[in-house]
């Protein structure tokens, strides 16, 4: 599956895209990439998608868990917290507001 938007679209609201991937429940790495692809992101990288899972788990908009397998490598779940849901509210209002803006043709200079 291709992107829809251009890269540097997707590089701008990948954090948002990730949290909201989560916001159903928690997910890893690789589940996380394959849902980021189903909504029109692409399939990111793992030199992508794991800068973003650590910079989002550093600010707390998300908290990783490691999973134990029954076979082979463990590895992390991740799973939104109460103030990245809070992020992630606030930053699609702050889309739609760009959205809407650039879509007006309103000259919003004085």
């Amino acid at each position: 599956m291709e992107m829809q938007w251009p890269l540097p679209w997707i590089r701008a609201s990948l954090d948002l895209a990730v949290l909201g991937c989560v916001l159903e429940g928690p997910l890893h790495g690789y589940g996380i990439a394959v849902q980021l692809e189903l909504r029109g992101f692409g399939r990111p990288k793992g030199g992508s998608l794991y800068p973003v899972l650590s910079r989002l788990e550093d600010t707390g908009y998300v908290q990783a868990r490691w999973e134990q397998a029954d076979t082979g490598p463990g590895r992390k779940s991740y799973s939104i917290t109460h103030s990245g849901r809070q992020y992630l509210s606030d930053g699609l209002i702050k889309w739609q507001t760009l959205t809407e803006a650039l879509s007006s043709g309103k000259d919003n200079r004085s």
